[in-house]
């Protein structure tokens, strides 16, 4: 994984000095994504601020994303870290909201939630620094089956893994050479208090994820291979979790004015006046 290692290094190095920037920010939850992230800025020389965010998070999570930072800090000069404790904003926040009676949405919409609290965090410390937010989605994620929060994890301002599929994260996370407790923690996306895992949400472990994409974007028809019940469940959720998720994976739609309705605009004059 050496040359991606260096391709993406690069990459992101060039981008921030073409965009006259001075660094990148991070999100660091201890998990594999924003390990691999991270390490791939600090690479580049240019400061990498870190920053932990726990809302009501586990210990165990919190422990690993300061693992991973220790490490960083201690191979590169240019790591800094910074701890914002989230948890009282955001049930300061969620005792002014109005509650629900659908349960299950009123969990997911507070989860998402947490996502965008951190994400205005991240933009805090990027406009006082002049620093890039760097994403931290990967392919199946971010293109696959938008497995993210609108401007959530979502709102970054580039991607350096969004092309790689999760198993080359963790190729990659191992080449260089990410603490082993990330390496070895279930993904996880953290924005519920409790244990879930990713694989539990979405009903689907990433390699599963990866071979349906595969699948669709070789154009393969399904009826014409002998999948087993399994990959056919799997490709159903596949499919489903792309259909309802499409909207974050496009642009935001313009509503055009045809010509032929504008209001004439001040200062203007219409053809043949």
């Amino acid at each position: 994984m050496g040359p991606v290692i260096d391709h993406i290094t690069g990459w992101l190095r060039d981008y921030c000095t073409a965009n006259r920037q001075q660094g990148f920010v991070v999100g660091v939850s201890g998990g594999i994504d924003s390990a691999v992230t991270s390490a791939l800025c600090a690479r580049t020389g240019l400061p990498t601020l870190c920053v932990e965010m726990p809302i009501h998070q586990a210990a165990a999570q919190v422990q690993r994303a300061l693992e991973h930072i220790a490490q960083l800090r201690a191979r590169h000069a240019d790591v800094r870290m910074e701890v914002v404790q989230l948890t009282p904003v955001f049930d300061a926040l969620v005792k002014e909201l109005r509650s629900h009676e659908d349960a299950a949405a009123l969990h997911l919409a507070l989860a998402n939630t947490r996502a965008r609290l951190r994400m205005t965090t991240l933009y805090y410390f990027a406009g006082i620094h002049r620093y890039l937010v760097a994403g931290t989605g990967n392919k199946v994620e971010d293109f696959g089956v938008g497995f993210f929060t609108k401007y959530g994890d979502g709102g970054v301002d580039l991607s350096p893994i969004a092309d790689l599929t999760k198993t080359e994260v963790y190729a990659v996370a191992e080449a260089l050479g990410v603490v082993e407790s990330i390496r070895q923690a279930p993904p996880t996306d953290g924005l519920w208090g409790d244990d879930r895992t990713d694989a539990d949400q979405i009903g689907a472990t990433y390699p599963e994820l990866e071979w349906a994409m595969d699948l669709r974007e070789r154009r393969l028809d399904p009826a014409r291979l002998d999948l087993t019940a399994r990959q056919r469940e799997v490709l159903a959720i596949f499919d489903r979790m792309q259909a309802a998720n499409r909207h974050k994976m496009v642009p935001i739609p313009v509503c055009l004015i045809p010509a032929s309705i504008r209001p004439v605009r001040p200062g203007t004059h219409q053809a043949g006046a």
